[in-house]
């Protein structure tokens, strides 16, 4: 079973100092992304990873919307991983999470450019517009990966899933850029950070010199919509919230 490890004892103690929450269920994050994994392990939950197989990620389909689109990739990562839980010990009432994000400017979704003009040409596309961001999310049971009504919640529109049912969502956030000149923009292109980006920049990281203003969620763009996330956890009662938090000294 491929996994990620834990990162070292720094990032250790600060998940003791910032623990919110503590999981009820074993939970398994479908998903290398580094950002989704430190924002679940700064909550407090030990997320274990398994990465998605590369053909289970997903082409957009003739005419699909990509609200439709990423609630159907971030399940197709979920099913993909499936074989690799069977493989490793079982683990008591496991759950998957899943997500996937797209980038949308004027109804085209924005992949992960190839290479720095590939980059340089989506951030001269997005620069002094608003885009959309969509995440989807699916959380899955082992038992319920062939379940056929498995369908997504419209995008703004987030539902509580009942206990023991899957559940597949989709947040919408809006992005507006500032009309950035061509030449700092082919200088952050150069940066290397937008290559492993879709849309060609890091909200979180250098790139947030580019953003003007934001509507909806913050996480969302970053990858993971965490207050619609936790909300489901909750509700399926697969995270609670930790009993005592340390008291800074």
């Amino acid at each position: 079973m491929r996994r990620v490890r834990r990162s070292g004892s720094e990032h250790d103690i600060f998940l003791r100092v910032t623990a919110i929450f503590h999981s009820k269920r074993t939970l398994y994050l479908a998903s290398a992304s580094p950002r989704r994994i430190a924002f679940l392990r700064a909550l407090g939950l030990p997320v274990q990873v398994l990465i998605p197989p590369a053909h289970c990620e997903p082409l957009p389909r003739p005419g699909e919307k990509p609200e439709e689109f990423a609630p159907r990739a971030a399940l197709s990562k979920a099913r993909g991983v499936l074989p690799l839980l069977a493989e490793g010990p079982q683990a008591p009432r496991p759950l998957l999470i899943a997500a996937d994000t797209v980038v949308v400017s004027q109804d085209r979704i924005l992949g992960k450019p190839a290479d720095p003009e590939e980059a340089l040409a989506m951030l001269r596309d997005l620069a002094g517009t608003w885009h959309s961001v969509i995440t989807g999310c699916a959380l899955l049971a082992p038992g319920q990966a062939d379940e056929p009504d498995l369908v997504p919640a419209p995008a703004q529109s987030f539902a509580q899933p009942a206990p023991h049912q899957a559940h597949i969502f989709a947040v919408h956030s809006r992005v507006r850029m500032w009309d950035c000149p061509e030449d700092i923009l082919r200088v952050y292109a150069q940066s290397r950070e937008p290559l492993d980006k879709a849309g060609a920049y890091a909200v979180q990281g250098a790139g947030a010199f580019l953003i003007r203003s934001l509507e909806g969620s913050w996480s969302n763009v970053v990858g993971l919509p965490l207050a619609e996330l936790m909300q489901a956890l909750l509700a399926i009662d697969a995270v609670g919230p930790v009993p005592d938090i340390p008291v800074l000294q």
